[in-house]
């Protein structure tokens, strides 16, 4: 998966219920901010479907269980 599809995905859902998302420009990573809650992904223009899966799986905290799928 594609690294801006990655980030996309997880803007079109915050915006779809209401939450607040920012992205923050690290040193090596590039942060997401849902919430107050945030998470970092790293550099890579191909994002393997697994590292995705656990990526989106962190932010079940505020998007909800599954909110991916």
């Amino acid at each position: 998966m594609k690294r801006g599809d990655v980030i996309k995905k997880v803007q079109r859902e915050a915006k779809r219920q209401g939450r607040s998302f920012e992205v923050v420009e690290l040193t090596n990573h590039t942060g997401l901010v849902v919430d107050g809650f945030r998470s970092t992904l790293g550099r890579h223009g191909e994002i393997p479907e697994g590292t995705a899966r656990a990526f989106f799986k962190q932010f079940e905290v505020v998007l909800g269980k599954g909110w991916w799928r």
